[in-house]
């Protein structure tokens, strides 16, 4: 069941894996983290999507990309898997904060080399648009990194139907990268993700069962509660299920810390739900 990532020459098996959890608060120690990364590719997983501010703060820039390329390295698999980074977030002290400045994002993105080990980034993703900096200008950097073979493919991520837009008559765009989950469907009411399949651009979905915080909701809802047990199988896997089956362009990547979660998201593509139920989570109002 794979799924192409147009105009790159990758087609991905779905879903991936989003690296945030297991480098950021609360995160494994990096035996269980290595093994998480192992059970993905092992399971046939060859997407991977990180981000140079995966870390605590500012100090330690860059070390989710660090510690997939080393497990990557261990086990033989790199050239096998499309790591996916992005730029333009800083950490300072912990806290979370957007930097579209070019200087930047070159910066970024020059140290995302370093640390992946890589002469060039398959994916290269705009974390976040900076409302300080004219994105113009900010995409016109990403451009000249592409121009100069440092990135293969630019992606965009938090974004909205202008940006995308913009940013498309200027260069092709590989990726959109926002947050969909079944109580957060924003991208599908407001068309984006309609544009993003009209236009030949995946739509990556994080947070896909709600995220650190959010997932909480998927076992405790009793329409997650009877459809996992319709298809046997998690409230997790049938919310994966749902994001699959409404668009081939559409490649969720569930954050995982557990081989367990892992182990269970890779079940996503084999569970075929029935049109109705796709409907009943389709009118569940956002929370």
């Amino acid at each position: 069941m794979k799924r192409r990532l147009n105009g790159t020459g990758w087609t991905i098996r779905p879903p991936g894996l989003g690296g945030m959890p297991l480098s950021i608060a609360g995160r494994p120690d990096e035996t269980q983290a290595f093994d998480v990364i192992a059970a993905f590719v092992e399971g046939g997983g060859d997407f991977i999507d990180t981000a140079n501010v995966y870390c605590l703060d500012d100090s330690e820039i860059g070390h989710n990309e660090r510690l997939i390329s080393r497990a990557l390295a261990r086990i033989g698999k790199r050239a096998a898997v499309l790591v996916a980074t992005k730029g333009g977030l800083r950490r300072p002290g912990g806290a979370w904060t957007v930097d579209g400045n070019p200087k930047w994002l070159r910066t970024s993105c020059e140290k995302s080399l370093e640390d992946l080990g890589s002469d060039a980034i398959a994916l290269y993703q705009l974390h976040a648009p900076d409302p300080q900096v004219d994105f113009g200008d900010t995409l016109g950097e990403l451009i000249r990194l592409k121009e100069e073979g440092k990135v293969l493919h630019i992606g965009l991520s938090n974004v909205e139907c202008k940006e995308l837009e913009f940013a498309l008559r200027h260069t092709p765009i590989a990726s959109v990268q926002n947050r969909c989950n079944p109580f957060f469907k924003r991208d599908f009411d407001n068309g984006l993700i309609g544009m993003c399949l009209s236009k030949g651009v995946a739509y990556i979905p994080y947070a896909p069962v709600g995220g650190n915080r959010g997932h909480a909701r998927l076992p405790a809802h009793p329409l997650f509660r009877r459809l996992s047990e319709k298809y046997g199988a998690s409230p997790y896997c049938v919310a994966l299920a749902w994001l699959l089956q409404k668009g081939e362009h559409i490649i969720p990547i569930p954050g995982a810390s557990k081989l367990s979660s892992v182990r269970d998201a890779q079940r996503a593509g084999d569970v075929e739900l029935e049109r109705d139920d796709i409907a009943l989570i389709d009118r569940l109002p956002d929370e």
